[in-house]
């Protein structure tokens, strides 16, 4: 009997790695204080809030692309098995985000949405990285301009996060997936398609990580700083607070510097769109945050590149929850509602890094897969398989 290999040949376990951090970026901004004592945003705030998802969303994309031939867009007869494939494994991940959407857990749940951005993102797997970089950048733009503009026209957000009840309302619960949600798939899915176009490239060796993270942070501080200059002119401050004209500008900055709940105000003034505030899916959000997770991405790949062989395989197992999201993700909601786990207090945010650490270093030291992973990805796997007709 072969013993179980932890690091399969050919995969990137620096993926493996900025996934796990991605997890722990949002367990933080869940379990964690927004706030200091003194009224100051704090570190995981500032760090994590609306870049952790983001980065998920990035690595959704890099994921596609992975499943979908990596550098090679596949060829239209595997592609069209694939994208069945994907698509049932979308399904059945947007279900199960409704299903959790039930628990009384007090978060916004993803998987709903992130199921949806799948499904988007079907129709782009024939492309190579250049032009999904090109859409990509385009939809930074154009994607919050569209939710702008229709937001107004559709009927109000109903529940923070989408259970399996509003499936009675195919029409609503369409509008908050894609638009008025928290984590709105039109928007983001420039995330997406940024991801796509990372994942369509050869992220092997030292240069290209390198350039990634590079980029990433410079596209980061661009945005940001971009943001910055404009809202300090009167023109917007005016227009995003038109009761107090004479706002300073570090006040305005404290004022939007929680979240905007996946959207900024419907109906609001277009000066919102200049503004980078966690989860507003601004242009200059949407670019920041895609910076953030080039850089994180990038990074990722680059250490894990430079250590050897041995302590590859030791960062695969230390982050083997990078392999098992789903499950570990699905399982932290789980854990967030009363009946499972005690009253949250900010330092139990180190009970569930233990648990999701523990568990996925278990599975991968053993060679498997996350629970929910082969259940969702099972009837994909059968769906592409050569011999069963479409």
């Amino acid at each position: 009997m072969r013993a179980p290999q932890p690091v399969r040949p050919g995969r990137l376990v620096g993926i493996d790695v900025a996934r796990c951090l991605a997890l722990l970026g949002m367990i933080a901004t869940h379990v964690l204080d927004p706030r200091t004592p003194a009224g100051e945003p704090s570190l995981a705030h500032t760090l994590a809030s609306g870049r952790a998802s983001a980065l998920f969303a990035v690595l959704a994309g890099v994921s596609l692309a992975l499943m979908t031939g990596g550098p090679r867009p596949p060829a239209k007869g595997h592609r069209l098995r694939s994208a069945a494939g994907i698509a049932v494994r979308a399904v059945l991940i947007a279900l199960l985000g409704l299903a959790l959407g039930d628990l009384d857990s007090g978060l916004a749940i993803i998987l709903a949405y992130y199921g949806v951005l799948f499904l988007l993102g079907l129709p782009f797997l024939a492309l190579r990285a250049r032009p999904l970089a090109v859409l990509a950048a385009g939809w930074v733009v154009a994607g919050p301009v569209v939710s702008h503009l229709v937001r107004p026209e559709l009927p109000p957000r109903g529940f923070a996060s989408p259970d399996l009840a509003q499936l009675a309302e195919p029409g609503r619960l369409a509008s908050e997936l894609l638009f008025t949600g928290y984590y709105p798939a039109v928007p983001w899915l420039a995330y997406l398609l940024a991801g796509m176009a990372l994942g369509r490239t050869d992220l092997r060796g030292r240069l290209v990580p390198a350039l990634v993270a590079a980029g990433g942070a410079a596209l980061a501080v661009a945005a940001y700083a971009g943001s910055r200059a404009l809202t300090a002119t009167e023109r917007v401050r005016t227009a995003l607070f038109p009761d107090a004209p004479e706002v300073r500008h570090a006040d305005l900055l404290d004022a939007i510097s929680g979240s905007q709940h996946g959207t900024t105000p419907t109906g609001g003034p277009w000066e919102w769109l200049v503004v980078v505030s966690p989860h507003s899916g601004t242009p200059f959000d949407l670019a920041q945050t895609i910076g953030s997770a080039l850089l994180v991405i990038g990074a990722c790949l680059l250490v894990v590149d430079l250590l050897p062989p041995t302590g590859r395989v030791a960062v695969a197992v230390l982050f083997g929850a990078g392999t098992m999201t789903l499950t570990l993700y699905s399982l932290h909601v789980v854990m967030r509602t009363d009946a499972v786990w005690p009253p949250e207090e900010p330092d139990s945010y180190v009970w569930h890094v233990l648990v999701v650490l523990a568990i996925g270093a278990v599975f991968v030291a053993l060679g498997r897969r996350g629970p929910l992973e082969e259940l969702v990805g099972g009837p994909a796997r059968a769906l592409r398989r050569p011999d069963r007709p479409l």
